[in-house]
C-alpha cells in the first residue's frame, strides 16, 4: 500500500487526498489522516445535505515530500430523511 504512515496513540495512519467532486469542497477537507484500514475502503464527506463518495485509487500522490494515498470522486448521495 502505498501512503505516508504515521504512528499515533498506537494507531497507524495514512495521509489521503481526495480528487475530484464539488469544486467548492475545502482544502482542507481534501486531506485527510485516516486510520490504515480505512484507506481500504470508500470514504463518504459529509457536504451539502449529502455525502460526496471517493474511492481508493491505485495513484499515489503528495507534496513536499510527504507521500499520500489517492482517493477519486465517485459520486453523491443525499441524506435520507
Amino acid at each position: 500500500m502505498s501512503g505516508s504512515i504515521e504512528r499515533t496513540d498506537n494507531e497507524r495512519k495514512v495521509l489521503v487526498e481526495l480528487v475530484g467532486g464539488p469544486a467548492d469542497l475545502p482544502q482542507a477537507q481534501r486531506r485527510l489522516h485516516i486510520d490504515a484500514d480505512r484507506a481500504q475502503q470508500k470514504i463518504k464527506i459529509k457536504y451539502y445535505g449529502g455525502y460526496q463518495h471517493f474511492e481508493p485509487s491505485d495513484e499515489a500522490g503528495g507534496n513536499a515530500g510527504q507521500s499520500s494515498r489517492t482517493f477519486r470522486w465517485t459520486g453523491f448521495t443525499k441524506i435520507a430523511e
